[in-house]
């Protein structure tokens, strides 16, 4: 069956491939501003839903799937930094600290379109300016909702995590395949398939 990532992320990409969902990549351009006194949860939602259905209106013949990731703590929505000042003033927050990073996947086929949404619990061992400074200058934060990645550099000033470790990664595999599930396409260790 033909499978289309309806993202740019490599990390998503190397996740797929990892339990061999070969895929094509066709990213969704869409507005990812929040809506006004939208919650995180249903914004991240939202926006699986919709580069899901942007995507699958344009290839009905295939199974896509998109998500999309945040970071919050107190309440607030971490994006991806606008740059070094923004990504330093967000590890700083986050050092010491328990937030919450919330994964939503999408699937979709035609105008079916299933999604939810993964939370996990991470936390930060305690940053020094210093710590956040020369993370910061390894360019790893800067594509990255929280300023992170925990499967770099950044796995190093993660303490410790509740949950799905692919979702903060990016992509849930085992909520795809549930998902797929749903709209009929099963899951045969490697290719995805109409059950």
């Amino acid at each position: 069956m033909r499978v289309i990532l309806a993202s740019q992320s490599p990390r998503r990409r190397e996740l797929l491939t990892l339990v061999g969902i070969v895929h094509e990549v066709h990213p969704a351009d869409i507005d990812e501003t929040p809506w006004p006194d939208e919650a995180p949860i249903p914004h991240t939602e939202r926006l699986a839903s919709a580069k899901a259905q942007v995507i699958a209106t344009r290839n009905p013949d295939a199974l896509v799937i998109a998500a999309d990731t945040i970071v919050v703590i107190d309440g607030a929505i971490l994006g991806k930094p606008t740059d070094a000042g923004d990504a330093r003033a967000m590890l700083g927050r986050l050092s010491g600290r328990t937030h919450e990073v919330c994964t939503a996947m999408a699937v979709a086929i035609g105008d079916r379109v299933h999604a939810e949404v993964v939370r996990v619990q991470v936390r930060f061992r305690t940053l020094d300016d210093d710590t956040i400074a020369r993370y910061v200058q390894t360019g790893e934060p800067m594509d990255k909702a929280g300023a992170y990645g925990i499967q770099g550099y950044g796995a190093t000033i993660v303490e410790h995590i509740e949950g799905d470790y692919f979702a903060v990664m990016g992509l849930s595999l085992v909520t795809v395949v549930r998902l797929a599930a749903r709209l009929g396409v099963s899951y045969q260790f490697g290719p995805l398939a109409y059950a």
